[in-house]
């Protein structure tokens, strides 16, 4: 494991408790809170056009807390319902110093970040990047006017963003510590939590452990578990149903890595589905993987997660596989529901 994706795990274990790294980080966890309290009371960008619905979907917690499934698993219901989905982010890791950057189908996540790379690549829809989600919002909207819902992917804290469809997502920490940064894990305290339309909490694929509840009646809560569905070979791009290949290669020796928030859920994903790692190799959330890193393992299989492929295009390794996930949702029926309201904002605008 990097020292970076080492000092990200330690800091997750503090946040997971009160303790004395906790309680000296306090006082500054207070200056936090003033500075939020004054963002959240700044005014949404008043926009010089009509604005499609946006969809916000975010987490107050750092880390990778299961997003871009539910930003794919959105873009897809509603594509599917008739709808024409648009997509805008941030562009994470990506320098824009210009207008926003706009495209479709197969991106480069070198000019785009990977996570809008993965979503632009296996959706189809147009998506925008810039750091300033409005100047995002703007430039999909003029060029793409057949848009008829955005979908904001991670724009929660982008206060000047308006919104009319708030979707928080969180994984089994919950809330950790329930202190904001840097004394706990929150980017907002844990009342943010109230105003959201959805809180969906990603459990791991055989848990048992009880859905979180809705902090008030009039959030809708939701569980999401992530199974693996294809596999798809990175080098020639054959696929095989996850039932198939795991009967093809079960016997084979395998070592998983990964670059993506929370890279141990991806490692217990694979375990839980019978898989036996030899290795598991962690990197920070978004970090390249290199060439050299493959070069290196002496396993017959290497496994990567989906968000990870679209940086490693000009590899050629054969034992590379990529796991292709999809959530199930309890209760499935949300996505109806949130339709229904799209159709009714639709209406009022």
């Amino acid at each position: 494991m990097k020292l970076q994706a080492q000092i990200e795990s330690w800091l997750h274990q503090q946040w997971s408790k009160k303790g004395v790294f906790s309680l000296v980080m306090r006082p500054l966890s207070k200056l936090a809170q003033y500075y939020i309290k004054y963002q959240s009371q700044q005014p949404r960008a008043q926009l010089p056009f009509s604005a499609p619905p946006i969809i916000v979907v975010g987490n107050i917690i750092v880390g990778g807390a299961g997003k871009t499934p539910v930003v794919l698993a959105l873009c897809e219901y509603l594509k599917n319902q008739g709808w024409q989905p648009g997509i805008i982010s941030r562009g994470y890791g990506v320098t824009i110093n210009g207008p926003a950057r706009v495209g479709q189908g197969i991106l480069s996540a070198a000019d785009f970040g990977d996570e809008p790379s993965l979503i632009a690549q296996q959706t189809g829809v147009p998506i925008a990047v810039h750091p300033q989600r409005v100047q995002a919002l703007t430039a999909l909207c003029q060029q793409h006017p057949e848009v008829n819902v955005v979908i904001a992917d991670d724009g929660l804290q982008h206060q000047a963003l308006p919104r009319d469809i708030e979707i928080i997502v969180q994984d089994q920490r919950g809330i950790g510590n329930g202190l904001v940064l840097p004394a706990g894990p929150l980017r907002e305290p844990p009342s943010r939590l109230q105003h959201a339309d959805w809180l969906i909490t990603q459990l791991p694929a055989r848990s048992s452990m009880p859905a979180t509840p809705a902090p008030t009646t009039a959030n809708r809560s939701v569980t999401m578990r992530l199974q693996a569905t294809q596999m798809q070979q990175l080098h020639t791009g054959k696929r095989l149903t996850f039932g198939d290949w795991l009967a093809q290669y079960r016997q084979c020796s395998m070592t998983a890595l990964a670059a993506i928030g929370q890279p141990q859920r991806f490692f217990s994903m694979l375990e839980q589905a019978g898989l036996q790692l030899e290795q598991c190799i962690a990197h920070a959330d978004h970090h390249p993987i290199a060439a050299s890193t493959f070069s290196q393992q002496t396993a017959s299989i290497l496994l990567i997660t989906a968000k990870d492929a679209v940086k490693c295009t000009d590899i050629s390794d054969p034992r590379i596989w990529v796991v292709h996930v999809a959530p199930q949702f309890t209760p499935s029926t949300w996505l109806v529901d949130l339709e229904q309201k799209l159709h009714e904002l639709t209406l009022l605008g």
